[in-house]
């Protein structure tokens, strides 16, 4: 989910901010990740030399690690994250004429996932504070047409999700969770898909833990869905020559297993160094009244794919910090439901206030493993320096 800064008029910032001579500071820092890229090369030998390419022993592998590190019985790999909650549909046999309910401030993977089953999305309005969806208003949204929830755990804080249970258990819907953001993250010592049926993530390049392409993981609990996920990535098939039902060609390969597990070793430093940088801004920008930050709790593990805020000025300040040397992006300037995707919706400005609003006021900083004490402080100090000079 890190594509998207979209474009907007801009005001020309006044003479007095000049360009620091700064180090750039980047969200992009994959040529930083994976510079001992030639120990992997030395472990991708084994797969060229054993002719392991497709569902190799290393899928295997990082299917049994990832499900164990997230407490799940089961880790099914696929071709993506957005593969992953599609699949997953699919395989609770939502399609057509069914209603899907998620929230309208995500990547547009989220909703297109949905979509392409042949469901109909259904958006309920996040909170504004931790930009998730608004658990209460879920009931509300409910019909008789609807089958599941696909709830997004933002920026690596998962939502409310006990709540969410009841109210799927009430109703008799099942529980899909996007947590492409949400490697390694809890919520009271229960990570994600605890108390879902499934919880699908990301091996995207630039998600926590990544891969050199795309990738993605389906944990669960469930035998039957998991049974079903595996013949369903791989063309319905049984054996090499007995297929159940045509279905589709969505493998994990097995050189990005390889590469995520190689990254795995390093997944507690990468979370612990993401909290720390967040922490710190946090700190700093609680100073500065233009600048409303997300509550922070003590039973939630935030893992920060992203650092997101609400800003005043959103725009000026962007400008401000990239002529600085700070990738500073917007994630999402424009909320699902007013694209031209959704159209077929039929949704208006308004219908979603609290989703509007955080794509108005909503800014990233890059806080990731290569961001350091000089970084941070630097990051701090011009955010800071913005709203004083004005």
């Amino acid at each position: 989910m890190l594509n998207s800064e979209g474009s907007s008029s801009r005001n020309f910032l006044p003479d007095q901010y000049k360009r620091d001579a700064a180090l750039p500071i980047n969200h992009n820092y994959l040529t930083q990740q994976f510079a001992d890229f030639q120990n992997i090369f030395e472990k991708l030998k084994n797969v060229v030399l054993n002719n392991d390419f497709t569902l190799g022993s290393s899928v295997d592998d990082l299917e049994e690690r990832f499900a164990t590190l997230h407490n799940a019985k089961f880790g099914i790999g696929v071709g993506s994250g957005t593969d992953a909650i599609f699949l997953t549909l699919k395989a609770m046999g939502i399609g057509p004429g069914d209603e899907v309910i998620t929230a309208p401030f995500t990547f547009f993977a989220t909703v297109g996932a949905i979509a392409t089953t042949g469901a109909k999305p259904v958006f309920v309005d996040v909170e504004i504070d931790g930009f998730n969806i608004d658990v209460n208003k879920i009931e509300s949204a409910v019909t008789s047409r609807t089958k599941a929830i696909v709830p997004i755990h933002w920026a690596g804080r998962i939502c409310e999700v006990e709540k969410l249970y009841e109210i799927a258990k009430k109703h008799n819907l099942s529980i899909v969770e996007d947590a492409c953001h949400a490697v390694a993250a809890t919520r009271n010592g229960s990570f994600a898909g605890q108390f879902a049926d499934a919880a699908c993530f990301s091996l995207h390049p630039l998600k926590n833990l990544n891969v050199w392409g795309d990738g993605g993981i389906v944990i669960t609990n469930s035998e039957t869905l998991n049974r079903k996920l595996r013949l369903m990535r791989n063309h319905g098939l049984v054996s090499r020559d007995e297929c159940e039902e045509f279905a589709f060609n969505s493998r994990l390969d097995t050189i990005q297993a390889v590469i995520a597990d190689h990254l795995f070793d390093k997944l507690e430093t990468i979370t612990d160094t993401r909290i720390r940088n967040a922490n710190f801004l946090d700190k700093r920008f609680s100073k500065i009244s233009e600048i409303k930050l997300h509550t922070r709790h003590g039973y939630l593990k935030e893992v920060f794919h992203l650092y997101s805020f609400l800003c005043e000025d959103r725009d000026n300040l962007l400008d401000f910090l990239k002529g600085n040397g700070i990738d500073a992006k917007i994630h999402y300037p424009i909320p699902l439901h007013l694209q031209k995707a959704a159209a077929f919706l039929n949704h208006k400005p308004g219908d979603f206030p609290n989703a509007e609003m955080i794509s108005r006021k909503v800014l990233s900083l890059p806080v990731h493993e290569f961001i350091d004490e000089e970084h941070v402080e630097f990051m701090a100090r011009k955010v800071k320096e913005f709203y004083v000079g004005r």
